[in-house]
C-alpha cells in the first residue's frame, strides 16, 4: 500500500479519538462543578447554623441550657462556647443585683389605703444553686421569691400597725424586717437566693392625711426648736456658772497666796525684830554688866569732875545758896589739881 491511501485510513480513527476526549473533558467539568456546588450549599447552611451554635456567657453571668425543654445540668462560664441548634441557650446572673418592686399598695391596721411606690432588693444568686433554683422556679425565680414576696410581706405589715406605725414610728425598722422576712424563706425553700439588703421608699398616703402629719411635725420641730434653745440657754448659764466659779477660785487662790506671802512677811518681819530685841537686849545687858564693873567710887568721882568742869560757870565760897557739894569729892579735886600743878612747876 501506498503513502496516500495509509493517510486516508489514518484520518478516521483521530477523528473517533477525538470525539472520545471531548465526552471525557465534559464529563470531568461537570463532575467539578456538581462538587462545587455540594461544596457551596454545605458552606452556606453552616453560615446559616454558625450563629445559632456559637453563643456568649456575659461576665457575671453563666450559661444554662435547655434541649427539648428539659433544663441540662451543664453550665458554663463567662466566654465563646458552642451548642447545638436544638439546644435553647440563656445567661443566669450570679453576681449582685437589685430588682426594683413599684406601686405596691396596702391598707393599715385602721382601714386607709397607702402606696409605696418603689422598694429595692439587693440580692444574688449563689452559683453552686443555679441549676436546683432553675429546674424549682425557673429562670423568673426572683418573680416568685422578690416581687411577688415583696407585696405578701408588705400587706402583712400594713394590716397589723397603724398608719402612725407605718408612716413615721416604725418606719425606719421596715427594711430590717422585709429582709428578715424574704431571706428567712428563701433559706427554707430557695436556699440558692441571697438577700443582701432592701430599701424601702416613704410610702404615699392620703393629702388630708398628709397635712396633718406636716402640722404635726412642724410643731414637733418647734417643741424640738425650744428645748434645743433650753438647752442651749442652759449651757450657756451652766458655762457662765463654771466661769463664775473658776474667776472665784484664781481669786481665792490669789488672795490665799497674798495672805500666805503676808504671813510670811509677818514672820520674817517677827522674826527680824526679835533678832533686834535680842540684840538690843543683849547690848543693854552687856552694857549693864559692864557699866556695873565701871562704877567704883573712883569712876563715879572722874564722872562728877568732868561734869563740873564741863560747865561755864563755877562758883566758889561759902554761901552758895542751893548748891550743895560733896566735900570729900571737891578736896580731892582740889587736891589732884594742885598736885598737877605742882608736878608740872
Amino acid at each position: 500500500m501506498d503513502h496516500p491511501q495509509r493517510q486516508q485510513k489514518a484520518r478516521p480513527l483521530q477523528s473517533h479519538q477525538g470525539g472520545q476526549g471531548g465526552l471525557l473533558f465534559f464529563a470531568i467539568l461537570a463532575a467539578l462543578l456538581a462538587f462545587i456546588a455540594i461544596i457551596a450549599m454545605i458552606v452556606l447552611s453552616s453560615k446559616q447554623l454558625w450563629p445559632s451554635m456559637l453563643h456568649q456567657v456575659p461576665e457575671g453571668h453563666v450559661g444554662v441550657y435547655w434541649r427539648g425543654g428539659a433544663l441540662l445540668k451543664a453550665i458554663t462560664e463567662p466566654g465563646f462556647h458552642l451548642k447545638s441548634s436544638i439546644t435553647r441557650f440563656e445567661p443566669i446572673q450570679v453576681t449582685l443585683q437589685t430588682d426594683q418592686v413599684k406601686d405596691i399598695p396596702c391598707g393599715t391596721k385602721g382601714g386607709v389605703m397607702i402606696n409605696f411606690e418603689k422598694i429595692e432588693v439587693v440580692n444574688r444568686l449563689r452559683k453552686e444553686y443555679v441549676y436546683e433554683t432553675l429546674l424549682n422556679y425557673g429562670v423568673k425565680y426572683d418573680k416568685t421569691w422578690i416581687y411577688d414576696k415583696i407585696h405578701h410581706e408588705i400587706n402583712q405589715f400594713c394590716s397589723s400597725h397603724t398608719l402612725q406605725e407605718v408612716y413615721i414610728d416604725m418606719f425606719d425598722q421596715i427594711d430590717d424586717k422585709m429582709k428578715e422576712a424574704l431571706q428567712a424563706d428563701c433559706i427554707r425553700y430557695a436556699p440558692g437566693i441571697e438577700i443582701i439588703s432592701v430599701r424601702v421608699t416613704k410610702p404615699s398616703i392620703p393629702d388630708s392625711i398628709r397635712r396633718n402629719f406636716e402640722q404635726m411635725e412642724e410643731e414637733r420641730t418647734k417643741v424640738l426648736i425650744a428645748m434645743e434653745r433650753q438647752k442651749v440657754a442652759e449651757k450657756e448659764a451652766e458655762t457662765l456658772k463654771k466661769m463664775a466659779i473658776t474667776e472665784a477660785e484664781k481669786n481665792t487662790q490669789v488672795s490665799k497666796i497674798l495672805m500666805e506671802q503676808s504671813l510670811m512677811e509677818n514672820e520674817m518681819f517677827m522674826a527680824r525684830e526679835k533678832s533686834l530685841a535680842d540684840a538690843n537686849f543683849y547690848r543693854v545687858m552687856k552694857e549693864a554688866e559692864a557699866n556695873k564693873l565701871k562704877l567704883t567710887p573712883q569712876f563715879l568721882e572722874l564722872k562728877f569732875i568732868e561734869a563740873i568742869t564741863n560747865n561755864t560757870k563755877i562758883f566758889f565760897g561759902n554761901k552758895v545758896a542751893h548748891m550743895v557739894l560733896d566735900q570729900r569729892l571737891l578736896g580731892n579735886f582740889l587736891q589732884n589739881f594742885a598736885a598737877k600743878d605742882y608736878s608740872e612747876d
